[in-house]
């Protein structure tokens, strides 16, 4: 089965910055929001995703399967903020006022689909939390 991994690059206030690689190579970036205890939904493990639409932003995309938690999909998206805790995919870091942020994200959203393309399902291996 196909793997996408996420390694933490940052853990920080206003999000938790990782570096996306697919079967081995890097080619996106991700921010997912942190919450009270400054961390994400997602830690160390490896999860399902499955092939699904996102009615909010009206497009297919990845669910990943996280016990306790439903409807937990990579979207677009720049900031933390952008999410209920969801990872947004995008091309590169940056800042957008005075946050850090992905930018990019509808490039490295399409890249991500692109290498899914032809995939109902697929392992997502996060590491470094």
């Amino acid at each position: 089965m196909t793997r996408l991994k996420s390694v933490l690059v940052a853990m920080r206030d206003d999000g938790c910055f990782s570096a996306l690689l697919w079967d081995g190579v890097p080619f996106a970036v991700s921010v997912e929001r942190t919450f009270e205890d400054g961390r994400p939904i997602l830690g160390n493990g490896v999860y399902r995703c499955a092939r699904d639409f996102y009615h909010k932003g009206g497009y297919w995309t990845f669910e990943i399967a996280i016990k306790g938690h439903s409807e937990v999909k990579f979207h677009k998206g720049n900031t933390e903020l952008d999410s209920l805790g969801c990872p947004l995919v995008a091309e590169s870091f940056g800042a957008i006022n005075g946050l850090t942020a992905v930018l990019d994200s509808k490039g490295g959203f399409s890249e991500l689909m692109l290498l899914a393309d032809g995939l109902d399902e697929f392992e997502f291996e996060v590491t470094g939390r």
